[in-house]
């Protein structure tokens, strides 16, 4: 195998082990077959037009066009003309597939079932970064930036998977990237031989004799473009360390990609973490928005929250749906898990619009909803008795009808619960050993006395919003780990999504099955009879199973929301629907749009802001933030925008390097030396000295050391170089110097001492000698012009030599 063809397998394997990364993201893991098939059909064109040869840009041009040919066949092959060629119907089909793929990713929880969108960025992301690398790697030859498009991909996997045995994935995906750098090492030395630094013979380094190579010496230093390897190498798998530390936590729901699906269906996470400091940024925002609007047939909304998700599995850091199944919506839904008859229930019925730019996968609902009538593809999961939608189906201008139940037990009710069944309550109290000891000594000591568990939760729910000295905050830092609920105990700040977390463990450790509701407050009744709600109306709060009710509404979180009826002292016995309590306001006159942000309003109407749902997302449930593909397609292109900006630094590290060492002059002495003296003038020129091509050697080494304030060895070293050129040029036979590179090095770090600050950054960050990169560029474009001009009249004047000839034989 030749040394083009290993370098091209190494940079495929490269490749894979990198979007091994992705394996946890979704299953099954089937598609990494298909974009290892597809991937080496990519690098087997590049090969062959290697070999042809084809100029650079014409081979990735073909992979590309193969690429698109491969992809067509694979995922809309019924839209292409022959099956094969792709057309804008083709192209229309791709858009639609990886909006598909977007809105999936949004959707699902890791692992994420394979759908054809998901299947897409996939398969066309690797394929994708495979061509970029093999461009880099083989047909440029620069092996080392090549790892660049490799972190990128490894990056995001590494985000998305919030971490699932993240050190396994780096180090196949390090591998990968080191094998290649091997595999370019040896390619050089299969073409050069083993180059070596120069020293000078003063040095310790025994000459080379005259027609011999530093090619067949043995000892030295490393060769320049390895060390530089080494370097970037280095870099770039430090960056690959640190880029999935810094970004953002991935997780789903409300707060990020939220649970919804086909089949299986899927559950996406709310961290109990790090989403609050991006949850911090949208409560301090000044405008609130109106999301929803409604009329409903009860005269009494202070229980009427919209429920979006309930959150049922908690790991000690993370709150996150179940994975459950999802089916059809069903004309009339079945009857709420644990309620009784002799419970009072109300029905009401409710009429709600969505803002036409509030994009949420998630149906916002009165609990516990009997009946939705809505257009569009949605999916109910009935545990959870929500309605997610499938297939980037989501709330944006959404108009539906829901009836519901008005559940109103009383104190007695809820104190007479008997136990709930025992699967149940396995499930909704499992805590997990990593929650730390306080959380449940703290519920301990606080229902300390209390009976029954109904009044335990009273108890913690009475601590948290009224007598424990907490105090709603929304510039609270959010903290981290599995600590974050001990610290907010300690520390007593936080805002609904502390307060309603905390009380669900608590509640957990107790044995009350608890988990933890998104959604929205009832919100503001407008002056025509209907009721808006706004960003400030998002809220979190705990729901508690008792048998014989059902899921039932608790309010921790001080000065927000309503307190239920069934946790006062003074509510009546009997919960009848007599006349209507007081209207919760956020103002006192009924504003026509929701009001801007104001102070929390008194603990009595506890109807204020909590914490602001994401906006403006199409895809995804919510808009704390960008989406998590959005943080990926960013840190692609800040990375795409890093390589851009470093390309005149690298190109000038890759020049150096062979000239230097003898990879571009190869073993010739003569060309050495003048490799060497172009790199001492494109120093002098990266440090503002401008070559003069009218001046001899000698003149031009003489301005270098007068304008570069040279002195003593690095004067000396620039005389002598240009002395060895003189010989090269001019003697009748000519006898080359040996241990130029370090003479010219010895240049350069006089020049690097005499320069001012400025100049050194510009000299390394901006060399001016990049230059000759494009006009090397603008001449071969120039040259391949020339080339297609001249082949045009040869080929007609073949056609016409071949037409001719006949005739004469003929004759």
């Amino acid at each position: 195998m030749s040394g083009r063809a290993r370098l091209a397998v190494c940079a495929a394997v490269a490749t894979l082990c990198a979007a091994c990364a992705l394996l946890p993201l979704v299953d099954p893991v089937g598609w990494v077959v298909q974009a290892a098939v597809l991937l080496a059909i990519v690098t087997g064109v590049g090969a062959l037009a290697r070999r042809v040869p084809l100029a650079r840009p014409l081979t990735v041009t073909a992979q590309a066009v193969v690429a698109l040919l491969l992809l067509t066949v694979l995922f809309a092959h019924d839209k292409a003309a022959a099956g094969v060629l792709p057309n804008l119907d083709v192209l229309l089909e791709f858009a639609e597939l990886m909006q598909e793929g977007v809105a999936d990713v949004s959707r699902y929880a890791i692992p994420a079932p394979v759908t054809a969108g998901i299947r897409l960025l996939l398969v066309g992301g690797v394929v994708l970064v495979g061509l970029v690398v093999d461009a880099l790697a083989v047909t440029y030859r620069s092996a080392a930036p090549a790892g660049l498009p490799l972190l990128a991909l490894y990056s995001v996997a590494a985000g998305l998977s919030q971490g699932a045995a993240s050190w396994l994935w780096f180090l196949i995906a390090g591998a990968g990237y080191l094998l290649l750098l091997l595999a370019e090492g040896r390619d050089r030395l299969s073409r050069w031989g083993r180059v070596f630094g120069g020293r000078s013979p003063g040095a310790g380094r025994p000459p080379v004799a005259e027609g011999q190579s530093y090619a067949s010496t043995a000892g030295g230093p490393a060769h320049a473009p390895v060390r530089t390897g080494r370097r970037i190498g280095a870099l770039v798998l430090g960056i690959a360390l640190v880029v999935p530390a810094v970004l953002p936590s991935l997780g789903g729901g409300l707060l990020g990609p939220a649970a919804a699906g086909r089949g299986a269906g899927g559950g996406g996470t709310i961290s109990a973490v790090n989403p609050l400091v991006s949850l911090q940024n949208s409560l301090n925002q000044p405008e609130d928005k109106q999301v929803l609007n409604y009329r409903t047939t009860t005269s009494d909304t202070r229980d009427l929250y919209l429920r979006i998700v309930a959150l049922d599995q908690f790991d000690g850091t993370a709150w996150k749906p179940s994975e459950r199944a999802v089916k059809d919506v069903p004309a009339q839904f079945p009857d709420p898990s644990g309620l009784s008859p002799a419970v009072d229930v109300t029905t009401v019925n409710t009429s709600v619009s969505a803002a036409p730019w509030y994009a949420q996968n998630w149906l916002p609902l009165p609990y516990p909803a009997t009946r939705v009538d809505i257009s569009g593809r949605w999916r109910f999961e009935p545990e959870g008795r929500t309605l997610v939608g499938d297939r980037g189906q989501n709330t944006r201008g959404a108009q539906y009808q829901v009836e519901s139940l008005l559940v109103r037990p009383t104190r007695q009710q809820l104190a007479a619960s008997p136990a709930p069944p025992a699967e149940l309550a396995r499930e909704y109290t499992r805590v997990p050993d990593s929650l730390p000891a306080v959380v449940r000594e703290t519920a301990e000591q606080v229902t300390r006395g209390a009976g029954s568990a109904y009044d335990k939760a009273v108890r913690l729910q009475d601590w948290f919003s009224l007598n424990g000295g907490f105090t709603y905050n929304t510039e609270v830092q959010a903290g981290s780990g599995t600590e974050a609920i001990a610290r907010f105990l300690e520390q007593k700040e936080g805002f609904c999504v502390h307060f309603a977390f905390s009380m669900a463990a608590m509640a957990r450790t107790l044995g009350i099955p608890a988990r933890v509701a998104v959604g929205f407050t009832p919100g503001t009744r407008q002056s025509d009879g209907s009721t808006s709600v706004g960003l400030k109306d998002a809220h979190a709060w705990p729901e508690l199973y008792f048998e014989g009710v059902g899921w039932t509404r608790f309010e921790p979180t001080p000065s927000r929301g309503t307190l239920p009826d069934y946790t006062l002292a003074d509510t009546p016995s009997a919960g009848g629907t007599g006349g209507p309590a007081p209207q919760p306001s956020r103002s006192a006159a009924a504003p026509a749009e929701p009001s801007p942000a104001q102070s929390c309003a008194p603990a009595d109407r506890r109807t204020g802001p909590c914490w602001t749902p994401p906006a403006h997302s199409a895809s995804g449930p919510a808009d704390d933030g960008p989406s998590p593909w959005m943080i990926a397609l960013g840190c692609l292109g800040v990375l795409v925008l890093l390589l851009v900006v470093a390309l005149p630094l690298l190109w000038r590290a890759w020049a150096r390097s062979h000239r230097l060492g003898g990879g571009r002059a190869g073993p010739d002495p003569a060309a050495r030396t003048l490799a060497a003296w172009r790199e001492l003038v494109d120093t002098g020129w990266d440090y503002g000295i401008v070559p003069d091509e009218s001046l001899t050697p000698r003149k031009a080494a003489e301005r270098i050391v007068r304008i570069g304030e040279l002195d003593g060895a690095a004067a000396d070293a620039a005389h002598r170089v240009a002395a060895s050129v003189e010989q090269v040029l001019y003697a009748p036979r000519p006898r080359p110097a040996s241990g130029l590179a370090d003479e010219v090095r010895r240049v350069r770090s006089g020049l690097h001492a005499a320069a001012s600050r400025r100049l050194r950054v510009r000299a390394l960050l901006v060399p001016r000698s990049a230059a000759r990169a494009l006009w090397s560029l603008s001449s071969r474009w120039s040259a391949f012009l020339a080339r297609c001009s001249a082949s045009r009249p040869a080929a007609a004047a073949r056609r016409t030599a071949n037409a001719v000839r006949p005739s004469r034989q003929r004759t």
